[in-house]
């Protein structure tokens, strides 16, 4: 549900809002006074306003396709506004130009346009540059703002001597004890108390770029006694030689994230603001500067941020995932981004009605990427053209085909079929058999298996659509690799009922690149390592796939676009694809590269379900762990308890000394233990003793 457009003309409904819904953590500052609660009344005159407020520095990932949800649909739904009085402002929160670029501010008006949603109006925070430096002058002029020569260092400092100074107060201590400040030049700071004059004078200098950058910033006059450390004395300005993308070249020095977004939201209205919990601890210098400016407060909720199994939403990490090269770019189809679930091949329906059923709440939870892959399958279940295809093919020669295609009569080998089983308005179309035609690897075996219900030297499988058994006759194989087989037709009618019917392509069918996709991370939460724990099979190339040429002219290059859903079809018996930007291929010519990317696979057949690589070295790692887990145990249960610091594998070459109860009393580099180390130990072996007695009772 996308929010109303501005000038839609439609009346406004009385507005009615649930009071206790997108509540958050009170303030004395988030108070408005009563006439700024009836300025601002009179301004929206009955409307409710939210605002998406994305910083151009990357793209948008599936995070903020939540946050999209929440600030176009879902808190209007938990507050029970009516369409008509609905209002969300897309925003650029473009304050910082060495992260910024035209590249990244296109796609996210891209991405936004794409999902299905029309703000009110599109603004940028860049183009408050003006006002917000009037506004910084003001608090300069009421003393709540100076300018600050302080280094990098120097403020950490500061910052952490605040920290020990607030956490000792917190416990009951005389912070001039446990954190005695050295001099007033670190706290409260050499610049915090100098003039007005000097202030006003400083930033304007700063703003005529007079001076270089790291040299001077203007901070706030906030409360270094506060137990928030987000109010010591922020950094409002910094100076950065930089040209904006957005606002070009006229400014050097730019106000920061903090001093910038709780204005904008005042001065464009927002009722509410909200954003994800790990800013809970921003209220502070959000309503301080509100209430320092005397301006409109609006209310602040904070939800839990979007945490999916198995990938990272962190933009930092996402940049390094694309700078590294372990991805194909922003868009790459493993990747978390808007563009890259789009290449994958999953639609606005499916990302939105993903967003719906996780929804939004204060609790952190991390969502399984089988929710996303199951709301995928049902929406494209009901929508997706079924074709046939191999990913890894084996040539199949029909030695009796002329004979059974004579037998077949009218209509011969070729067979119609709908485009889906279960919804005949979507039409139809026909696949021929041919002579010759591929199978997947995936449904041939040399050796019996009675598990395994495909094609085998002796055990006939039955074939899709057009209904006999194939008969494998003979395998012809160049080295260990099959390169043929040679089969027949049983199409008797006392042929055996086979168990299975595999599917085919035939001899023209369409050569093909199929990219199978798998988790990006072998962890379903990439810890700081997670470099090291990126999945080298999270893609599977089959560059010699071919699918059926029933989809001859759905797959043309000029229909395929990097910013709109690409055509999908469900590979029968294999998952659900998409054609992929890489495509090249021409229907008329037959020429260029066909791609297609996997975008989730069909429920899968447990009995049949091929082990990857990945699950199988996982797999036999957990094995090997646990086998070296029980050999320790084994293994310490046969050790006497007053030799466990001399033999036990653990401690082995740890101890030099040790008493007459064989408990350790010096290191192996003579260093003599505390008492307490030699306490603990005593510790240790008597719980050993415990389990040895009992491993060893006759």
């Amino acid at each position: 549900m996308t929010s109303a457009e501005e000038g839609d003309g439609g009346e406004q409904t009385p507005l009615v809002t649930t009071t206790n819904a997108l509540v958050g953590r009170e303030l004395e500052w988030a108070i408005n006074s009563p006439e700024l609660l009836s300025e601002h009344a009179q301004i929206n005159s009955g409307i409710i306003r939210t605002r998406f407020p994305p910083e151009p520095n990357g793209y948008l990932h599936i995070g903020h396709a939540k946050s999209m949800n929440m600030n176009f649909n879902l808190a209007f739904e938990k507050l029970g506004v009516p369409l008509t009085n609905r209002r969300t402002i897309f925003r650029y929160d473009d304050t910082n130009p060495d992260a910024e670029s035209p590249e990244y501010i296109d796609s996210l008006r891209r991405d936004l346009e794409w999902l299905g949603w029309k703000p009110e109006r599109t603004t940028y925070s860049s183009d408050n540059f003006q006002t917000l430096y009037e506004l910084a002058v003001k608090l300069i002029e009421k003393g709540l703002a100076y300018v600050c020569d302080m280094t990098k260092a120097e403020m950490e400092a500061q910052r952490d001597l605040a920290k020990r100074r607030s956490s000792a107060v917190s416990v009951g201590k005389d912070p001039n004890v446990e954190a005695p400040i050295p001099s007033a030049d670190i706290l409260p700071g050499r610049n915090r108390d100098t003039s007005v004059e000097r202030n006003l004078k400083l930033f304007n200098e700063m703003k005529l770029g007079l001076h270089a950058e790291g040299s001077l910033t203007l901070r706030l006059k906030m409360d270094f006694e506060s137990a928030n450390p987000n109010m010591y004395d922020l950094v409002a300005y910094r100076i950065r030689y930089t040209p904006h993308p957005h606002a070009g070249k006229g400014w050097c020095i730019y106000p920061n994230y903090d001093f910038t977004h709780g204005i904008c939201d005042s001065l464009e209205r927002i009722d509410y603001s909200i954003c994800t919990l790990e800013f809970e601890t921003r209220r502070e210098p959000y309503y301080w500067i509100l209430w320092a400016l005397d301006m409109f407060r609006p209310k602040v909720y904070e939800m839990s941020r979007l945490n999916l199994a198995y990938t990272v939403l962190s933009k930092r990490r996402l940049l390094k995932l694309v700078d590294a090269h372990y991805v194909r770019g922003w868009s790459d189809p493993r990747m978390p981004t808007i563009s890259g679930l789009r290449r994958r091949g999953y639609t606005k329906e499916i990302i939105n009605t993903f967003c719906n059923d996780v929804g939004a709440t204060r609790a952190m939870n991390v969502v399984q990427m089988d929710k996303l892959f199951q709301v995928a399958r049902q929406t494209l279940a009901d929508t997706t053209r079924r074709a046939m295809a191999v990913l890894e093919p084996i040539k199949v020669v029909i030695g009796n085909f002329a004979e059974e295609s004579a037998k077949a009569g009218e209509g011969g080998m070729t067979f119609e079929v709908q485009n889906s089983p279960t919804d005949a308005s979507l039409g139809s179309h026909s696949v021929t058999l041919t002579e010759t035609i591929y199978i997947d690897s995936s449904d041939f075996r040399l050796d019996e298996d009675p598990n395994f219900y495909r094609l085998t030297p002796g055990k006939p499988v039955g074939i899709k659509y057009q209904g006999g058994n194939l008969v494998c006759d003979e395998v012809v194989k160049s080295g260990d690799k099959i390169k043929e087989l040679k089969c027949h037709l049983d199409n008797s009618e006392g042929r055996p009922k086979p168990k299975s019917h595999i599917t085919w392509v035939p001899s023209d069918g369409i050569a093909c690149e199929v990219r199978v996709y798998g988790h990006l991370f072998t962890e379903p939460e990439p810890s700081d390592r997670w470099e090291e724990e990126l999945n080298t099979e999270s893609e599977i190339v089959h560059p010699n796939a071919i699918v059926d040429p029933s989809v001859l002219t759905l797959v043309d290059k000029k229909d395929v676009n990097k910013w709109k859903s690409n055509q999908a079809l469900q590979f029968e018996r294999l998952g659900y694809f998409v054609v992929d930007v890489d495509t090249t291929f021409d229907s008329a010519t037959k020429e260029g590269q066909l791609v297609f990317n996997r975008t989730v696979s069909l429920k899968e057949d447990k009995a049949v379900k091929k082990e990857s690589a990945a699950e199988a070295e996982q797999k036999r790692k957990q094995l090997e762990n646990q086998r070296n887990a029980d050999a320790a145990r084994e293994i310490m249960m046969t050790i006497d308890p007053k030799d466990l610091f001399k033999l036990g594998p653990e401690y082995a070459g740890k101890y030099s000394k040790f008493d007459d109860a064989g408990i350790p009393t010096h290191l192996a580099d003579g260093t003599e233990l505390t008492k307490s180390a030699k306490k603990k130990l005593a510790k240790d072996q008597a719980k050993h003793a415990k389990k040895f007695a009992k491993a060893n009772k006759k």
